[in-house]
């Protein structure tokens, strides 16, 4: 299975946070699956950070890469061809961040792992 994490799921995996599901963390340790994470979960990490709704979010967001290498996860790339897409998805949901990450997911055919229903109304695949 290829799996997109939703940019919480990443620091609820790393420090074995019991709002994880055991079943979802189990997605991610699975090696038969393709797990990749986004550049905009490192932006999304700081902002929030910044706005102090992620304490440690700062520190997250510094260490993604060390963590994707050594987890073997693939770090996609963010295209003009997926912030176009991202615009375009449907309406209500408004959360720039997850559209990116939808319009990341569609075209790799990669499913969410996420809390977020409403990754749900943007056509892309979700689990949790």
């Amino acid at each position: 299975m290829r799996l997109l994490l939703d940019t919480h799921a990443l620091p609820w995996w790393l420090t074995d946070d019991p709002k994880l599901p055991a079943h979802a963390g189990s997605r991610i340790d699975d090696p038969t699956n393709d797990i990749a994470i986004s550049p905009v979960s490192a932006y999304e990490l700081r902002f929030k950070a910044l706005k102090g709704l992620l304490p440690g979010g700062d520190l997250a967001a510094a260490e993604i890469a060390q963590v994707a290498d050594a987890a073997n996860f693939t770090v996609l790339p963010l295209t003009l061809d997926h912030a176009s897409l991202a615009g375009s998805l449907p309406l209500p949901h408004r959360d720039p961040f997850d559209r990116v990450l939808a319009a990341q997911a569609l075209p790799g055919e990669y499913t969410i792992l996420s809390v977020a229903a409403a990754f749900d109304g943007l056509g892309v695949p979700r689990v949790w």
